[in-house]
Order: structure tokens, then C-alpha cells, then sequence
């Protein structure tokens, strides 16, 4: 079943394009539900999980608010309030550059350490389940290809 079929398109697209397109939006919006779906059982969003992860990278250290917005995989116009809602969870915390107050580093927690540590096998197997149908090959394929089209809108 194609992309026409699911979404009940009568008419042809308008191109190839449109069509490729089209194809990466509708396939993007069933994984992230599919992950929106699993996360809300552990009380976070996509994009908590996200910070989380990135933050855990990052070290002891943590980053700094714009560090985190710029290595999000879905932008949050909003990244502050994010970070406020983790520290209520205690997933995270936060503190004021000894030199500059107006700099704040932002680290995981103990806590949210451990709820990553929960749930890296369940995203770990999904990915696995999601894509089982694909041999290596095609995924790397399938990788070079949307890196090419990421690539194609910062030229």
C-alpha cells in the first residue's frame, strides 16, 4: 500500500518531490507517536527524553541552554520551560556559572540517570522491532539517503 492509498489521495502528486516528501513527514509522524505512546508511560515527552539523553552525553558538566536546544533531533521554541518541568522531576539540575550569573549549566541527575537506564532497552528494541524488515544495507542506504536531504536544505 502506498502513500495515495493511505491517506485516500485521489489525484496524483504533484511530483516526485512532493510524493518523497510527503512519504518522510507521514513515516516521521508514526514513529513519534509509536515513541510519544512509550514514553508517556514513564511520565516524560519525546522531547524530555531527547534532553535527557543529550544531557547524559554531555558529562558532569552539562550544558548550557542553547547547547541543548542545538543538538535537539526536533527543535523546542521553548527549551527553558523544558528544562524547568525536567527539575521538577528532578531529572535534572541546573546551576549558575561561578563567573557569569547570567550562564546557567544544566547536568542530568541520579534520577534521571536511572530512568534511562530503564528505558535504553525498551527504545532499543523498538528501533530493532520498527525496522527488522531492513538488512544493514538498506539502513545504511536509507541513512546516506535523509542525510543527503539534510544536507540538501543547508546548502
Amino acid at each position: 500500500m502506498g502513500l495515495r492509498d493511505e491517506i485516500k489521495q485521489n489525484k496524483p502528486f504533484s511530483g516526485i518531490e512532493e510524493e518523497a516528501l510527503l512519504n518522510i513527514q507521514r513515516t516521521s509522524a508514526h514513529i513519534v507517536h509509536y515513541l510519544q505512546q512509550r514514553l508517556k508511560k514513564h511520565g516524560l515527552t519525546e522531547s524530555q527524553y531527547n534532553v535527557l539523553r543529550i544531557l547524559r552525553g554531555a558529562g558532569p558538566d552539562g550544558l548550557r541552554c542553547t547547547e541543548i536546544g542545538e543538538r535537539m533531533i526536533s527543535r523546542d521554541p521553548d527549551i527553558t520551560r523544558l528544562l524547568e518541568r525536567l527539575q521538577r522531576l528532578r531529572f535534572i539540575e541546573r546551576r549558575r556559572d561561578a563567573k557569569d550569573r547570567r550562564v546557567i549549566y544544566t547536568r542530568i541527575s541520579g534520577e534521571g540517570l536511572e530512568v534511562l537506564k530503564e528505558l535504553d532497552p525498551i527504545v532499543a528494541e523498538d528501533a530493532k522491532s520498527m525496522l527488522r524488515h531492513m538488512n544493514p544495507e538498506k539502513l545504511r542506504v536509507l541513512i546516506g539517503l535523509l542525510e543527503g536531504v539534510r544536507r540538501g536544505l543547508a546548502a
